[in-house]
């Protein structure tokens, strides 16, 4: 097993992340209608999808219950080609009602670098280096 084909985040709002995603961010989507009970977007790479929080946690098993709000360990990420991209999409998060937690910043590693959280807390880290290549699926190539 050496693949990830879907990342689903239980949300608290369906609607409210649905707007945020792809309204704000851009996440493309066929989904049209309101209060959908999945909601899968189309991007390059590995899928993301929202799920309502307790239906996800009930999937899981019964005795399953969603955490609250705070850092779990987890974080998303985004790899930008370029600077002002980087800025850009905070730009889109904040906006879309994304709450800013670390401004984009020269970072340690020697890229730039900031995150931000969605709605149901989730964190995204948007970052770039200039020697980062992709591959011709716009996915960062790690050697």
């Amino acid at each position: 097993m050496n693949r990830l084909n879907l990342i689903t985040l239980g949300v608290r709002d369906i609607n409210h992340s649905l707007r945020f995603y792809r309204d704000g961010l851009g996440f493309q989507t066929s989904v049209k209608e309101e209060s959908p009970g999945i909601v899968f977007f189309n991007n390059a790479g590995t899928k993301l999808a929202l799920y309502p929080l307790e239906e996800l946690a009930n999937d899981i098993n019964d005795k399953a219950s969603p955490k609250g709000k705070g850092f779990s360990g987890f974080t998303l990420a985004y790899n930008a080609k370029s600077m002002e991209e980087v800025d850009e999409i905070f730009k889109k998060a904040e906006k879309a009602g994304g709450i800013i937690e670390k401004a984009p910043q020269r970072v340690f590693w020697g890229g730039y670098s900031g995150y931000f959280s969605d709605p149901d807390g989730f964190y995204w880290e948007v970052a770039y280096s200039e020697e980062w290549e992709f591959d011709e699926h716009d996915m960062l190539i790690i050697k």
